[in-house]
């Protein structure tokens, strides 16, 4: 496991995505959101939550993200 990002972004075609702009997107993201986590997972250890039971809380919370694709179509 580690915190960089993956080698290939598949795409949901399948296919690998390979636009540049793109690509620099999911970078960038992963490196924020790897930095996100490792400070919040970080101070819960440091504060005395049992490290697998804050790996089960912050892997909990990816899971529950909902799809962007799957958002219903109201005006803002």
């Amino acid at each position: 496991m580690s915190l960089g990002p993956p080698a290939t972004w598949p795409g949901s075609d399948g296919e690998p995505v390979s636009c540049r702009e793109k690509l620099k997107v999911l970078a960038e993201n992963h490196a924020e959101a790897a930095q996100v986590l490792r400070d919040a997972f970080e101070d819960a250890v440091l504060m005395g939550v049992d490290e697998d039971a804050m790996r089960r809380v912050l892997s909990d919370l990816v899971s529950a993200l909902p799809s962007p694709k799957r958002r219903s179509s109201a005006p803002p």
